[in-house]
């Protein structure tokens, strides 16, 4: 696989929480570039799914918004539950992170 994160742009990249949303979202200057959405309950966080726009698509974004949710949750003191497919493959990519998940992650098949 390649690399999770293009450098040059995620230097104009701007990813925080949207609470009243119930999504993580990620800005490139004033634009929308993509979305996780995610639900809080009983001291856990399920990451539902993840969607970025068609033009900022192969630029990172996935990337920075699982590693936002994940540092997020961490800081919080929640559980994740990875709901979303690419959740669980970038996860398969950092094992670093799964002692904050809830469940097994499934091997790739």
């Amino acid at each position: 696989m390649g690399s999770d994160l293009d450098v040059g742009a995620m230097t104009q990249l701007a990813v925080g929480d949207a609470p009243d949303a119930g999504r993580y979202e990620a800005r490139l200057g004033a634009d929308l570039a993509g979305f996780l959405d995610y639900v809080v309950k009983h001291g856990r966080i399920a990451l539902v799914h993840t969607e970025v726009l068609a033009d900022h698509q192969g630029r990172g974004v996935g990337s920075a918004l699982a590693r936002f949710a994940l540092d997020d949750a961490r800081r919080r003191g929640l559980r994740v539950i990875p709901s979303c497919p690419y959740v669980r493959a970038y996860l398969e990519r950092h094992p670093e992170d799964r002692d904050i998940v809830v469940g097994a992650i499934a091997e790739p098949g």
